[in-house]
């Protein structure tokens, strides 16, 4: 079904204005949701500006439908900060979508963020990693571009190279200064939409089409790039623009007329070759000396502070987060395989993480053998407890499989738990599914694990353990219930390119949810996954020994 949405340019704190008008087009034209593109609050240099914070802090000024908010030129205000970190909302209907974050509305449409300006001095400033900060890095936008899809983009600053081929850019005003990484970013999710609001004056290019892939050859990607004015009571610069739109749509396989090619396409090809040049040649020294090429130094993995799964990362995403161990802890899968419906007698997806605490690419890698061993022992206790759980509430229904990808090159080891209809596990099919991708993917066969110190399993390997439930009901007491289970290894040899998603692609075909393959295609709203999190922790919660007393 198609929505309609406004996007607002730069409001600079005129709040009680803006939304007073979006309030008034609201009731005739119910649009789905807002988006401000720029920014929110601007510097809040006047006593005006502060009275309007505390205004709508305190209600007395009324948001009049979803309106979602990234960071423009200036960071967000600490009082802002504050409420945001107390009740993930400034206030009703006023969400904010971080400097690089992503979200997919009640609509079904994604969102995509970076705000702020490009940090080009190479500071080390440490607010570079507050979320709230008006300056990003590079490391940021690559990220984001590992989203792979959006609908609508929106950026604080322009991407590189947006104007080459345009014939519309206002006479007589200058375009501001575009950014390499936003014309990658916005050339690898290929948005419908992508807004910014850097310059103070309305823009709108040309829609310009992107390159069609291997896998959707007659697919040409569209995308529309505005520039949002300011919000201004005597401005005449269009500062608010609406449209409808239906995420389902397919892709255009025709170019509208007035359309050009993407002037992003060249430029981000000719970095990328520069980049892999760079890569393999170590063209010139400090001193501006010839040098013979080389082979690039490998980077060091990532540190605790930027992995994922470390909880030291302030970017850690905690809402996730269902219990916390002494030496791991659970999340709730990003992107789970199943949906809240698949198991209905579940009630939510089940797919769920065991990370340990300490970080480390493979068990083995962890030097001290005390830790090793209690870090393991303690994720078995994990994964038996939500074995208890499955028993409990399927009666027998469901079994589970738990994998783990082990890599001396890896950087934090982990295993993903997902529940399985019992009769697939009696009938031997998610064993013959392993063993059957594994093969046309001609990868070693899987063998047999004897071993029951698993921790000390050597070299790089892909573990699976396929648990069966035992039929029936269990007492309200038994919380460690045994059932049975085959633990399978598949050797990852160095000449192996392996697909850190093997699991989840084999358990999708089993499963027959194939078109879930990608965790990137299927991410949440918040709201949905602090849902799940918390259906999870609700029935969890009488097997989570991590609430016990000592």
């Amino acid at each position: 079904m198609a929505s309609k949405i406004i996007v607002i340019g730069n409001v600079n704190c005129a709040l009680q204005e803006v939304f007073t008008k979006l309030a008034k087009l609201h009731v005739k034209q119910n649009f789905s949701f807002a988006i401000i593109a720029g920014d929110l609050f601007g510097n809040c240099s006047s006593e005006e500006d502060l009275n309007q914070i505390s205004a709508l802090l305190q209600g007395n000024i009324s948001v009049p439908l979803p309106t979602y908010f990234t960071v423009g030129s200036h960071p967000i205000p600490t009082r802002i900060v504050e409420r945001i970190e107390s009740n993930d909302e400034v206030c009703s209907n006023l969400y904010f979508i971080g400097r690089r974050g992503t979200l997919k509305t009640s609509e079904g449409i994604r969102l995509a963020a970076l705000g702020g300006e490009l940090a080009t001095d190479g500071t080390s400033d440490g607010r570079l990693n507050n979320r709230y900060h008006s300056r990003y890095t590079e490391s940021d936008a690559r990220a984001l571009n590992g989203v792979q899809s959006a609908d609508i983009l929106i950026t604080n600053q322009w991407p590189k190279g947006i104007t080459e081929g345009s014939k519309v850019l206002p006479e007589g005003v200058v375009a501001p200064e575009g950014v390499q990484c936003i014309a990658d970013i916005c050339s690898t999710l290929k948005p419908r939409y992508h807004f910014s609001s850097y310059g103070d004056f309305f823009y709108e290019r040309e829609p310009f089409f992107h390159m069609p892939t291997e896998d959707a050859p007659d697919v040409k990607p569209l995308t529309r790039f505005i520039n949002l004015a300011s919000y201004n009571k005597t401005t005449k610069q269009k500062w608010m623009y609406a449209f409808t739109f239906d995420p389902r749509a397919p892709a255009p396989t025709s170019v509208p007329v007035g359309a050009t090619a993407s002037p992003l396409a060249s430029i981000s090809m000719k970095r990328r070759a520069l980049e892999t040049q760079n890569e393999a040649y170590q063209r010139f020294s400090r001193d501006v000396e010839y040098q013979r090429p080389r082979k690039r130094a490998r980077r060091p993995p990532p540190g605790p502070d930027q992995c994922f799964f470390c909880l030291s990362n302030p970017d850690v995403e905690t809402h996730l987060i269902t219990s916390i161990g002494n030496e791991s802890y659970l999340t709730t899968a990003k992107g789970p395989l199943p949906t809240a419906e698949t198991y209905p007698s579940l009630g939510f997806p089940g797919h769920i993480l065991i990370i340990p605490l300490i970080h480390s690419p493979t068990f083995s890698a962890i030097s001290e053998p005390d830790a090793r061993s209690a870090t393991y022992r303690e994720m078995q206790r994990y994964r038996s407890a939500l074995h208890s759980m499955l028993q409990k509430r399927t009666k027998g229904e469901l079994g589970a499989v738990t994998w783990e990808v082990s890599r001396g090159n890896g950087i934090h080891v982990h295993w993903q738990f997902l529940p399985v209809p019992s009769d697939l596990v009696d009938r031997g099919l998610v064993e013959a599914a392993f063993k059957v991708e594994a093969e046309n993917l001609q990868y070693p066969k899987f063998e047999r694990s004897t071993r029951e110190d698993g921790e000390n399993e050597v070299g790089d390997y892909f573990r699976v353990w396929i648990w069966h439930s035992p039929k029936g009901e269990s007492t309200s007491d038994d919380t460690s219930i045994i059932g049975s289970e085959k633990t399978l290894i598949l050797p990852l040899t160095p000449d192996v390119r392996f697909d850190v998603q093997f699991g989840r692609r084999v358990m999708a075909k089993l499963l027959q949810l194939e078109n879930r393959i990608n965790w990137r295609d299927d991410v949440q709203s918040k709201e949905e996954e602090q849902a799940d999190a918390e259906a999870f922790k609700a029935v969890f919660k009488e097997f989570d020994f991590s609430l016990e007393e000592d």
